[in-house]
C-alpha cells in the first residue's frame, strides 16, 4: 500500500506521511530508540529493539509492499520524527477483518498534530485495505493519547489493571480500544 501526503503542522513546518522504505532503516532504528526513551507509554525500551537495521529495513521493504498493511513515516526537514502503522490481527477468516494501529512521535514535536495526522492516515489506509475494525491498546494514564483516540472515534472494550509492567512506574493499566471503519 502506498501513501504519500504532505501536511502543515501547528507551528507552520510542513511534514511529509509516506511510506517506510528500504533505505530508511537506519534512521527508523534511530527514532525508535529516541522515541521509546523519551515515554513510559509505549511497549517497549530501547533495549528491548527486536531488529536491527538489515531486519528494519525488510520490514519496512515489506510494509510498502502488502496491500493489507503500511508503515508510516513522519518526516519534518528531512528527519524522521514519527512512525505508526497499521497491522492484521491475522489472517484466518475470523480475524481478518481486524488491524491493530501502533504509533510513536518524538517529544520534541508533540502538540504540532503529527500524531492525529498519523492517526487519521492510518485510518485511512485501514479502510482501503478492507479491514472493518481497527484497534489499539494505550496506557490509561496517557491521557492526551487516550484524547486524541476518542475523537478519532476509537472507543473503550476492556481494561487491563497489570497490562505493562513498567520498569519506572510499576504496573500500568492499559486500555483496549477500538474503531468500527
Amino acid at each position: 500500500m502506498r501513501y504519500n501526503k504532505t501536511i502543515t503542522l501547528k507551528n507552520g513546518m510542513e511534514c511529509c506521511l509516506r511510506n517506510g522504505t528500504e533505505r530508511d532503516g537506519q534512521p527508523v532504528v534511530d527514532n525508535f530508540n529516541l522515541t521509546h526513551s523519551e515515554t513510559d507509554y509505549l511497549l517497549t525500551y530501547p533495549d528491548e529493539n527486536s531488529l536491527n537495521v538489515a531486519q528494519e529495513s525488510q520490514f519496512l521493504k515489506e510494509k510498502a509492499e502488502s496491500e493489507r498493511e503500511i508503515e508510516l513515516l513522519a518526516v519534518v526537514d528531512g528527519v524522521i520524527v514519527g512512525t505508526a502503522g497499521i497491522e492484521a490481527v491475522g489472517t484466518k477468516y475470523k480475524v481478518r477483518h481486524r488491524a491493530e494501529f501502533g504509533i510513536s512521535v518524538a517529544k520534541k514535536y508533540w502538540g504540532l498534530g503529527i500524531g492525529k495526522a498519523l492517526l487519521t492516515s492510518c485510518i485511512e489506509c485501514a479502510k482501503t485495505a478492507g479491514y472493518s475494525q481497527l484497534e489499539l491498546n494505550v496506557v490509561a494514564d496517557n491521557e492526551r493519547a487516550v484524547s486524541m483516540y476518542e475523537r478519532a472515534g476509537f472507543v473503550e472494550c476492556g481494561r487491563n489493571p497489570q497490562g505493562f509492567c513498567s520498569r519506572i512506574a510499576g504496573f500500568q493499566e492499559v486500555i483496549f480500544m477500538r474503531l468500527e471503519l
